[in-house]
């Protein structure tokens, strides 16, 4: 039963488990010997913070904006990672922070200076060449791309001050992927390793989803840095952490009959508020409902705005009670990717933020309004 004090819409983080998330996370940092960091691009909830900070100990961003969030309300190591720095921010990105990694030679050579008299470690991205990813937009290693440094290009020898390399090149990937990216490591860029302090292997790394082999990743990392014991292992997941943790509540506001499904018009979008699922696509599981047999009635789920693509086109629903108009819909794992992408498109609504707390009491976060909306425009 949904509590009558969640407003619709409403992502809903549940603070259970997100703490039982932290701590297998925290389990793998104890026993490999690593570094675990929060990466905000997937998840930036800050009013969760000081849960997270009780495992992590730092965060990388990937701009000025996540920085400054970092800076007031993480703490601990900053890793920066930009795809391309820009001079007029650089001054104000690097304040406290303690990591910093460069797409490109180029740019490490445009900012070494003030790099180095910051007192920043600085690595380079490393493209490996290999990723298991098969959408291209979360590929970043595909031929074409514009992330990291291909092996021909970094030459035999790294330039002079560059104390560690950084490869990001899964997505809610297995151990088992992340073996063979170390196997390209190794192969590509192995004479580099003994030169450098640390090695972040990036995003990508969905420990916490069920089936997930935790102790193989545990014995692939310790067999890695018996080679390479000088090596600082960082790993930076955000939707291991944020994974299965929460919801979107939604209300049905119609049903449109149609030659197929019936269309269940909803408070939420998916364009606007679940933009993965057109993006990735995937379709996302829904309490209480399954997919539908042959011969069944089904429902298509259908976003509020006015683009004729914001429906569920990955499949439909089998509900064993039909729905009716005012029923409400729980959209499953909608605390990843999902508030850190929103738009404003259409000038709908935005979902509020709430936490299911461990007590199962709720705690209604944020609450957005039409000055939100009008701040974002001109």
């Amino acid at each position: 039963m949904i509590d009558s004090h969640i407003p619709s819409p409403c992502y809903v983080l549940e603070e259970v488990k997100l703490i039982h998330n932290l701590e297998l996370i925290d389990s793998v940092q104890q026993r490999a010997g690593i570094t675990v960091l929060l990466a905000l691009k997937g998840f930036a909830m800050f009013s969760a913070f000081p849960i997270v900070k009780r495992y992590l100990k730092g965060a990388t961003a990937s701009s000025l904006f996540e920085a400054n969030l970092v800076r007031e309300e993480f703490g601990g190591d900053l890793h920066l990672y930009l795809p391309a720095y820009q001079d007029a921010e650089f001054a104000d990105l690097i304040q406290n922070a303690t990591h910093i990694t460069f797409n490109s030679l180029s740019q490490w050579q445009r900012f070494k200076n003030r790099t180095i008299a910051a007192n920043l470690s600085p690595g380079l991205r490393i493209n490996p060449e290999y990723s298991p990813v098969e959408q291209d937009i979360y590929n970043p290693a595909a031929p074409l791309s514009r992330l990291g440094i291909r092996a021909e290009t970094l030459g035999n020898t790294l330039p002079k001050g560059i104390e560690g390399l950084h490869c990001h090149n899964l997505c809610e990937s297995d151990s088992f992927a992340l073996a063979e990216t170390l196997k390209q490591i190794e192969r590509r860029f192995g004479h580099h390793l003994p030169q450098i302090r640390w090695l972040n292997l990036g995003g990508g790394h969905l420990m916490t989803r069920q089936g997930y082999d935790v102790d193989h990743l545990v014995d692939l990392i310790t067999d890695f840095k018996q080679r390479y014991p000088q090596l600082q292992i960082y790993l930076e997941p955000s939707s291991a952490i944020a994974w299965e943790t929460g919801f979107l509540r939604a209300t049905v506001l119609d049903l449109i009959p149609t030659p197929g499904p019936t269309i269940a018009m909803l408070d939420v979008s998916f364009t606007a508020h679940m933009p993965d699922c057109l993006e990735m696509p995937y379709k996302p599981r829904i309490r209480g409902a399954r997919d539908p047999q042959p011969g069944e009635p089904t429902y298509r789920m259908g976003g509020l705005t006015c683009l004729a693509g914001d429906v569920m086109g990955m499949g439909d629903y089998y509900f064993a009670t039909p729905l009716e108009v005012g029923d409400t819909v729980l959209f499953e794992d909608m605390i990843h990717y999902t508030m850190v992408k929103t738009s404003c498109f259409n000038g709908i609504k935005h979902p509020s933020i709430g936490i299911m707390r461990a007590d199962n009491q709720f705690e209604l976060i944020r609450v957005f309004d039409y000055n939100d909306y009008k701040r974002r425009l001109s």
